[in-house]
């Protein structure tokens, strides 16, 4: 599959110390580096028609599977959630950079990967120089916040926190049709969904990855919104110059002020709608790419 999606990428496994083991990632170009962080129920395969830009345009682009998805390590989930959390998923990643020889590198991601590159940039601000975030907004916002819209449109918040196994089992009764769904519902155009990625996401959506989905989510309205909750009482914010991208078709774009939201975590926020639903990267890669590209030109 690298070969067709991401040509001239490696294909490697990085053995890395934190309990996730390794890291399934795909690694080309020279430059400043950059890594692509995947959400849900996606995979690294998310990235196919950004990543090789990053090279043409002179990065050294990263593009692995979070713990738990995809090929990467799967640890077991733990009780308080811990072992998902947003902080441990982002420890993942510095120790992935760290063994790469990567000091400094920029971060973006999108759904479940730009939470990980909040929580990423907030405890290595001297690792991470710019961050970009893909059609969220902070997960404080959303959980303090929350409200019927909210809670209609993002109803698998709330399904998939649930205890006891049941998000699991109703899901793995028929996983294939449980991906397709959420891909349509969430996309805008959902004919620009590449097939072979798409395959790539059902092929990696196996038992351990659902478990591992569940307690992703179950650690955001847990231990992750614990931590967010210390950093608004410190009065923590990110630093680094930060882009918000989304879909101006998406429930994120319909129900919130985007970059006012990313205004109350951090410092320097731009702003950016793209024509897309919730899969920018892929649904609006030129104009995603744009963005990002005039973001990253303006910070260097």
């Amino acid at each position: 599959m690298s070969t067709s999606l991401f040509p001239g990428f490696e294909d490697v496994r990085i053995s890395i110390e934190t309990d996730a083991g390794e890291i399934a990632v795909w690694v080309a170009g020279d430059g400043p580096a950059v890594l692509l962080l995947h959400g849900y129920p996606q995979t690294r395969a998310m990235w196919h028609k950004i990543a090789p830009r990053y090279v043409e345009a002179g990065f050294r682009v990263v593009v692995p599977d979070l713990r738990g998805y995809g090929q990467s390590g799967t640890p077991a989930p733990s009780t308080d959630g811990a072992t998902h959390a947003k902080r441990a998923m982002a420890a993942d990643q510095l120790a992935l950079m760290r063994a790469l020889g990567i000091a400094e590198f920029s971060v973006v991601g999108h759904d479940r990967g730009a939470r990980v590159a909040h929580r990423l940039a907030l405890d290595a601000p001297d690792a991470v120089r710019r961050i970009a975030v893909l059609d969220i907004v902070p997960t404080r916002t959303l959980l303090r916040e929350t409200d019927l819209a909210f809670a209609r449109a993002y109803w698998h918040w709330f399904f998939l926190l649930q205890e006891g196994g049941l998000p699991e089992r109703m899901i793995g009764a028929d996983p294939e049709w449980f991906v397709m769904e959420i891909l349509d519902r969430w996309s805008a155009k959902r004919s620009e969904l590449d097939p072979r990625a798409v395959a790539e996401y059902l092929r990696w959506f196996t038992p351990s990855a659902i478990a591992a989905s569940c307690a992703d989510y179950r650690a955001a309205a847990n231990v992750d919104l614990i931590h967010d909750d210390a950093d608004a009482d410190a009065g923590r914010r990110v630093t680094q110059p930060l882009i918000a991208i989304w879909g101006s078709s998406g429930a994120m774009g319909r129900l919130y002020d985007i970059t006012a939201a990313w205004e109350v975590v951090a410092t320097t926020v731009t702003g950016v709608a793209v024509d897309a639903g919730h899969f920018v990267a892929e649904e609006a890669p030129d104009a995603t790419w744009a963005a990002l590209f005039d973001f990253f030109a303006a910070n260097e």
